[in-house]
């Protein structure tokens, strides 16, 4: 019986300081997130959440995606998120931009520095219009007492104040994550403060369920028995792939040529993971975001206009499950065929002397494979369309005083994520054991 890598994990070194650093920044991250906002009112946020309404659920759905970090309007109240929007908007240029297409393509490495320096000044105005954002919906809500305790805009110095610690607090965790990449879990560092968020509000969704002495009870049971579900197809979609036949050519030993060999190329069904999931959240908070400035305009057609956007982009709206439904698979495709041009497979398999049977080398090779995945993407995106829609459908037959705190416990926002940052994580640990011999394979004994 082979014996697993992972009784090995703390064995070796390297990987055990990784694992303690990634933990210990994290540590610091979720501190951080209790580290409030100068100027705000404490007493009115929490007024604010205890009286529910569309409003609430849009609070409610800020809440989860930062960690509970808006309930006490903490420095990171706005999280990671104006980075992955800085992100969206640039990939979303390079496509349409033809000189950044080409300096992304000429010189990748050099064109991925260009591209995370860009993405840093963009976040800034981002992280600022956010913040203004965040305190104007908040504001919109007040019914009694002042959210601030100052005048917005008026008192020039808090209100720099307050809108210069929530940046800094942006650019904070942003850091850390950095932080994380290059010294604790590679590539992982964004995924896993948004993970760490996410965790940290389950308890607190539990216990709201709990709360209900009539049907808390057995509609925990039922999140609880939906949650294993959903999470058993979420893994079974993530691993499932189309194994396309590839020829590489026999090797020369001595006077004689080798037969060729036959192997596969796997292509994954679910190829962009939990990143389309993040890109649509960011882009559906943003016009409520937007709208929250005039909700009080004088002018009677835009308070109107305004409150509508607002209302429709609550988190709870059919209008707001559909949109997400699209664009969840909109961007599982876009982000797919990003990421597959980037490997380059039909030249790289020609420079092996690889060979698709019955597909000519080259060019005709990538669009042939592209073709492929974009097949198979179709039941992936699907997917990942339905399940993100699921929670907000489930929303309109729970009962209503268990519906909003089930809504976000099996938020696919923060579902997926958890289920993907955790896959990914497993993956790179178990590679990073592999590559300091602890295959299982190797192990003796």
């Amino acid at each position: 019986m082979k014996r697993s890598a992972w009784r090995y994990l703390w064995k070796s070194e390297d990987i055990r300081r990784k694992l303690l650093i990634t933990l210990l920044l994290l540590v610091i991250y979720r501190f951080a997130a209790n580290v409030p906002a100068p100027g705000v009112n404490r007493e009115v946020i929490r007024s604010i959440f205890e009286t529910g309404g569309a409003a609430n659920n849009l609070v409610g759905l800020l809440d989860l995606l930062s960690g509970g970090t808006i309930s006490n309007f903490s420095i990171l109240a706005m999280g990671v998120y104006p980075y992955i929007t800085a992100q969206i908007i640039l990939q979303l240029l390079v496509p349409i931009i033809p000189a950044l297409e080409r300096r992304m393509k000429d010189n990748p490495r050099e064109g991925q520095k260009w591209m995370e320096r860009w993405t840093i000044i963009l976040t800034v105005p981002m992280a600022l219009l956010s913040a203004i954002g965040q305190i104007q919906i908040f504001r919109s809500m007040v019914t009694t007492g002042s959210l601030l305790t100052y005048d917005l805009f008026v008192d020039w110095l808090p209100t720099l104040t307050t809108l210069v610690s929530m940046m800094a607090g942006t650019l904070l965790g942003i850091w850390l994550g950095q932080l994380i990449s290059e010294y604790g879990i590679p590539n992982q560092g964004l995924s896993l403060i948004i993970f760490a968020g996410i965790v940290s509000s389950i308890p607190g969704n539990l216990i709201a369920l709990l709360s209900d002495r009539q049907n808390g009870w057995w509609m925990a049971m039922l999140m609880i028995v939906l949650l294993v579900l959903i999470i058993f197809a979420i893994v079974y979609v993530q691993q499932g792939r189309r194994n396309v036949p590839v020829l590489f050519p026999g090797r020369r030993i001595g006077a004689r040529m080798s037969m060729p060999v036959r192997s596969n190329l796997p292509l994954m069904v679910n190829m962009a993971g939990m990143i389309p999931l993040i890109f649509a959240q960011s882009i559906l908070v943003f016009p409520s975001i937007v709208a929250s400035y005039f909700t009080r305009s004088e002018t009677a057609w835009v308070a109107n206009l305004a409150n509508a956007i607002f209302n429709t982009f609550n988190g709870t709206s059919v209008w707001y499950a559909i949109l997400f439904f699209f664009l969840v698979v909109v961007f599982t495709f876009f982000y797919t065929d990003v990421l597959f041009a980037q490997q380059n497979y039909g030249e790289n398999l020609k420079r092996q002397g690889a060979q698709i049977p019955g597909v000519l080398r080259g060019a005709p090779t990538q669009r042939y494979l592209t073709k492929v995945q974009r097949r198979i993407t179709l039941p992936g995106a699907l997917f990942l369309g339905f399940v993100a829609a699921l929670p907000y459908f489930l929303n309109l037959v729970l009962p209503p005083t268990v519906g909003q705190a089930g809504l976000f416990l099996i938020s696919a926002a923060g579902l997926l994520i958890v289920v993907g940052v955790v896959r990914d994580t497993f993956t790179i640990i178990e590679t990073e054991l592999k590559l300091h011999g602890y295959d299982e394979s190797l192990i003796k004994g």
